[in-house]
């Protein structure tokens, strides 16, 4: 079989920060040897994260079994999500930005076409809906945990009650058609409908506007889609957002030179 070298595009923190987590985990369970030292292991599932490598390439390249492959990444990535930031916890940065933007976005799934809780009709595919703030300057600040993709975007704000916290701290947040219906502080594009007899040049113009700002917005979601295990997640759905939330540890380690 031929072999090569191959990069992954993150900074030693990253590998330094999960070796660290499994380290730590490893130390409480009194583990006394593993086929993969915990850099190794971290290794293995920044490789799984970030380049989409399966779990049979992964097994040959770090010279292991498919199944101890999958046993290994599955430990990593419920490490990172276990230090994740929950909404409480992001609402202390987001309440200290000058805006915030709201977007929502669909992680494909490996899925049958009669799995209807997770088609979706915005999409016409399969997956799991994910909400997305981003901060002014194109940063993710937080994502939530994953829906079925059947699931509204505004309907998805609600239950991970998005709206009410925005709207408790008072954090003016731009967001896109998809949440129409609510008051501020979310701000929506205008629409046209039946009851609008004469849309503006001011309405266009605002439009327009708005569209610039959400173009931020839509940089954060493609920051998640740089992983390349979320351009099409083909375990569980149910682990989909253990893997968004340990992708997210991730890429604030990435930016933790960036102030927030």
């Amino acid at each position: 079989m031929l072999s090569y070298p191959a990069t992954i595009s993150l900074s030693s923190q990253s590998l330094n920060h999960l070796a660290g987590l499994i380290r730590h985990h490893r130390r409480q369970l009194r583990s006394r040897w593993r086929v993969l030292a915990p850099a190794r292991q971290a290794l293995l599932a920044l490789a799984h994260l970030r380049n989409g490598d399966t779990y049979h390439r992964l097994a040959t390249g770090f010279a292991i079994s498919t199944t101890t492959a999958w046993r290994y990444v599955r430990e990593a990535i419920d490490l990172l999500a276990a230090t994740a930031d929950n909404l409480a916890t992001a609402m202390t940065r987001i309440r200290r930005l000058s805006f915030a933007i709201l977007d929502g976005t669909l992680i494909p799934i490996d899925r049958v076409a009669d799995d209807k809780a997770y088609y979706s009709g915005k999409h016409r595919r399969h997956g799991m809906n994910v909400q997305v703030v981003a901060d002014p300057a194109r940063r993710l600040i937080w994502a939530s945990p994953a829906l079925p993709g059947r699931a509204h975007d505004l309907t998805a704000a609600r239950t991970h009650g998005l709206i009410e916290a925005l709207a408790k701290a008072r954090v003016i947040t731009f967001a896109d058609r998809a949440y129409q219906g609510t008051q501020r502080p979310l701000i929506t594009p205008y629409k046209k409908h039946k009851g609008r007899k004469v849309f503006t040049a001011w309405n266009k113009q605002f439009n327009r506007d708005h569209a610039a700002i959400r173009a931020n917005g839509e940089r954060a979601n493609a920051t998640l889609k740089q992983w390349k295990v979320l351009v099409q997640v083909r375990c569980s759905p149910g682990r989909t957002t253990a893997i968004v939330q340990a992708i997210q540890v991730l890429h604030s380690v990435e930016a933790a030179d960036h102030p927030r």
